[in-house]
């Protein structure tokens, strides 16, 4: 997965790389709660000064997780957008295929931005702040695409768009969605942007 960059620009050190990298791995497993510092020291086979320097609050690190997860996310999206320029309905389609075939993935565990949110309950904490940053983003994607394809109000499909998404994330982590289901879910998104240009 791709990692976020330092706030300075820099690219990260190979230490904080690697608890990272641990760090995301138990947590997209096992949650965020579950998971202690020191499991995550022993893991990334760090000493706790090195780890403290790095993330001097476990919160540090899970807002670290959060930002390397929404970053892949959005290079996911960036690619796709730029392999299908100015055609925003074929973007749109590559983008219920991409949650699709994620949702059906081998290991999946649902979205860890959904699961972040049922771990932190306060709306004002940091971890949900980024979480409510990073859905505002996707919205912002769908409603962009939407304008570009000539839907005039396009917020109710957003809405509509998004609890297609949440849901197929949802089923995939219960492990109901098939390869039929996804499907399913590509021809719901099709027939929601399709009313929406109905008007």
């Amino acid at each position: 997965m791709v990692r976020a960059q330092a706030e300075t620009g820099q690219r990260p050190s190979p230490v904080r790389e690697r608890i990272l990298a641990a760090a995301d791995a138990l947590f997209y497993a096992e949650g965020i709660r579950a998971v202690s510092a020191d499991r995550i020291i022993a893991e990334a086979q760090v000493s706790k000064v090195t780890f403290y320097r790095h993330f001097p609050a476990k919160d540090d690190l899970v807002l670290a997780y959060l930002q390397g997860r929404a970053e892949w996310e959005r290079s996911v999206v960036e690619q796709a957008r730029a392999a299908r320029p100015g055609d925003p309905a074929a973007a749109l389609t590559l983008l219920a295929e991409a949650i699709a075939e994620t949702s059906c993935a081998a290991g999946f565990r649902g979205c860890p931005f959904i699961n972040a949110a049922a771990e932190y309950a306060d709306p004002g904490h940091p971890v949900r702040r980024t979480v409510a940053a990073h859905r505002a983003w996707f919205a912002g994607l769908l409603t962009e695409l939407l304008a570009e394809l000539g839907v005039a109000a396009p917020a109710p499909a957003v809405e509509h768009l998004m609890m297609l998404r949440d849901g197929a994330m949802v089923g995939g982590y219960l492990g109901t969605v098939t390869q039929a289901r996804s499907r399913s879910l590509v021809a719901a998104g099709r027939a929601v942007v399709q009313a929406a240009l109905r008007g």
